[in-house]
């Protein structure tokens, strides 16, 4: 079977079909769209992975109007440019929730930017889905139960037991830890430290550095010198090619592991053959063998034009989670109020088939992340290209993964 569109969208068909006369349209002359506000940087430096979640969301938002949007009312997604700045991003915020008053928001790439953001979402009650930014602490600062904070993407706490697990397997002891001073390399730091010390083990060199450092070769001889095994790092795709192109110049043969960030295509592209090698998380890796990711990543392809795709996963779970609140959006038979979304993510009753991954009941009244560690992979770079760190995770990858019970 071919697929021309998503099974989301014919699945979203389905519902119209379903719900019928128990929904009572707007007037065909004029409906009222449903208005989503969409918040992630579009220029600066994390231009990569916040574009690549526009076009996923661009994608998905194009497709649901295709078929109709929500019984013949279109969606309509308002975006904006928080320029990867906190103070930008809850300006913004205000802005969609109190003056254009959409019905629901996606966003946020950087974890430091969301954080500042946070309270105006939960003060108003108005859902924040959140497609990209992984800090531990976005979907922890209020209880699940009275939280309107929910997160598809996987958070640092469970990238990091997966990195962890994989260094402590392979009998790696003297670990050395590069990250930024954002939020995001302070929590990933934390993560790290608190898992190295579940196993008895503690980072044996640590290095903090700003976003738009030039080089860290001097940190790097440092590390070699303290007899460095193994790396972590935790920052973005720029930075993470500087850590890529410092190690090589220092000739630390130390392998490098870093979360879902070291997958953007500016590492690559920034370190050459430096960053060949280099492990990191993924939620989604392309992989030929399956139909619906394939067909998505054409599809994005051909939204994108000549537009790079920076990031695979920001752009697919972007995509996702917009699918995913058109289920929810059916399940409140079009009441879009903050409470009524809320209890519909918190027991959705039908699965997603996303295209990374069988969303099944992905959030619960205290649970508000759609991503446990079953559903990673761990992925590396090669020549250029993400691939599977193992060929038996490439076989299994057409299994659908789904969450697994707390």
């Amino acid at each position: 079977m071919r697929f021309t569109l998503t099974s989301t969208v014919l699945a979203a068909s389905m519902f119209v079909a379903m719900l019928g006369s128990a929904q009572a349209q707007t007037s065909a002359a004029s409906p009222k769209p449903i208005r989503v506000g969409f918040i992630c940087p579009f220029s600066g430096g994390s231009a990569d992975f916040g574009n690549s979640a526009r076009l996923g969301a661009e994608l998905a938002i194009k497709e649901i109007n295709e078929v109709g949007g929500f019984l013949g009312r279109p969606v309509e997604l308002v975006e904006r440019d928080d320029k990867a700045n906190p103070d930008e991003g809850r300006k913004i915020a205000e802005e969609l929730v109190l003056k254009e008053k959409v019905d629901f928001t996606i966003g946020y790439c950087n974890s430091g930017v969301a954080l500042k953001s946070l309270d105006v979402f939960q003060d108003h009650k108005h859902v924040l889905v959140i497609p990209v930014a992984t800090a531990t602490i976005l979907t922890a600062k209020y209880p699940p139960a009275s939280s309107y904070i929910f997160r598809m993407s996987p958070r640092d706490g469970v990238q990091a037991s997966l990195l962890v697990d994989d260094i402590a397997r392979r009998g790696y002891t003297r670990v050395a830890v590069f990250a930024d001073k954002t939020g995001y390399g302070e929590g990933g730091l934390k993560d790290v430290d608190r898992l190295l010390g579940e196993k008895g083990l503690k980072p044996m060199y640590v290095a903090r550095f700003d976003i738009g450092v030039k080089t860290l070769t001097p940190q790097m001889l440092e590390a070699k010198a303290a007899g460095a095994e193994v790396m972590v790092g935790y920052t973005v795709g720029p930075e993470f090619a500087v850590i890529a192109q410092s190690k090589a110049e220092a000739r630390l043969a130390a392998p490098l592991y870093g979360p879902w960030t070291m997958s953007f295509k500016t590492v690559s592209e920034r370190a050459g053959p430096a960053a060949d090698g280099a492990i990191m998380t993924q939620s989604i890796i392309q992989d030929l063998s399956n139909e619906r990711r394939s067909s998505f990543i054409v599809r994005l392809k051909r939204q994108a034009g000549k537009e790079p795709v920076g990031s695979l996963m920001s752009a697919a779970q972007s995509y996702d989670a917009i699918h995913l609140m058109l289920r929810a959006i059916f399940q409140t038979k079009g009441d879009t109020s903050g409470d009524a979304l809320k209890h519909a993510l918190e027991d959705l009753h039908h699965s997603y088939p996303g295209v990374v991954t069988t969303h099944d009941r992905p959030f619960s009244q205290t649970d508000h992340d759609a991503f446990t560690r079953n559903m990673l992979w761990l992925g590396m770079w090669r020549h250029g290209e993400v691939h599977f760190l193992y060929p038996e995770d490439a076989k299994r990858a057409s299994i659908i993964r789904r969450k697994e019970p707390m």
